[in-house]
């Protein structure tokens, strides 16, 4: 059990975030709205992973149900300016990355494209058969001007709610409804060449990404920094090295429970200690030549500046 009281001070990274702002010439983009929710545009087509933006409180989460707050869920996309998308990416079914995305589908006219676990809470919330799309290890479907590939991956340890959800998820529900399911590793390759993996959860297969490539690597770290450093580092070499990511972003190190529109703030370190994956990976960083990143949230940015 980790006593560790308080949280890390996002202050100390302050010079991490620094990815590049994108510009009216970038041919694609990322923008972060926290957690593993990652807008990826070329201007004219564009697909979000999760879409997670009620952020409910810590006690509700803990003891009571939990449901889409559509008035957060307007705020942010109204924020993000997201008014139609291509498709709506399930990471895997743990509320905070699913339990917005049917709603967030419906608003934008978007595909709802997850596993069989991801497609019940889709169902229960009402979606139509005709725009949910399920997917099997390794398939690639043709998404805003490129293809994305679904890779199996795990949840890092421990997964708080594990196995796979068999029947729709009705909200209001408790958390342990969403029920992990099948976790992704995503690889988007742009029809501009441009390439990005996207991992929702700091877990990993290995050897699952043997012969995949990307420019960039945005990694999802949370409660990374309760392992052990040789978890950590084969972390980093089975999603950085095996793929041969220049920049590598940190996602998923955010306090999700309170809302996006509050000043951020790390994890307590109760559920995670970021500066132990920070010094971890900066190390890793600069021995492999590699440049290690914080997103600013909003903010639409162009992680391709940096590969040059």
């Amino acid at each position: 059990m980790r006593l560790k009281p308080g949280r890390p001070s996002l202050q100390q990274f302050s010079s991490l975030f620094n990815v590049a702002a994108a510009s009216d010439d970038s041919p694609l983009t990322v923008t972060w709205l926290g957690v593993s929710t990652l807008l990826i545009s070329d201007g004219e087509k564009q697909f979000l992973t999760d879409g997670f933006f009620s952020r409910p409180g810590l006690l509700k989460v803990g003891v009571g149900k939990i449901k889409p707050n559509l008035g957060r869920i307007t705020a942010c996309l109204d924020s993000a300016n997201i008014q139609d998308l291509d498709a709506v990416i399930s990471v895997h079914s743990h509320f905070d990355h699913v339990m917005d995305a049917p709603e967030v589908a419906t608003r934008t006219g978007a595909r709802f494209i997850g596993s069989e676990s991801s497609a019940f809470v889709a169902r229960g919330w009402g979606l139509h058969e005709s725009v949910i799309q399920t997917v099997k290890p390794d398939e690639t479907v043709t998404i805003a001007n490129g293809e994305l590939t679904f890779i199996e991956t795990e949840h890092c340890p421990p997964d708080r709610y594990p196995g796979v959800i068999t029947k729709p998820v009705v909200p209001p529900t408790f958390t342990t409804s969403y029920r992990c399911g099948e976790a992704w590793s995503l690889i988007f390759k742009h029809s501009s060449g441009r390439s990005i993996l996207i991992q929702g959860s700091a877990g990993f297969v290995p050897g699952s990404l043997n012969g995949q490539h990307a420019d960039i690597a945005y990694l999802g770290v949370g409660q990374l920094g309760l392992m052990d450093e040789d978890y950590i580092k084969q972390y980093w070499d089975e999603m950085v090295r095996t793929t041969g990511a220049r920049q590598v972003v940190l996602i998923h190190w955010d306090d999700f429970f309170r809302s996006l529109h509050s000043p951020l703030r790390a994890l307590p370190y109760a559920g995670d200690d970021l500066e132990v994956t920070v010094k971890a990976f900066t190390r890793y960083a600069a021995k492999d030549g590699v440049s290690l990143h914080f997103p600013t949230v909003w903010q639409r940015e162009d992680p391709w500046l940096f590969a040059r």
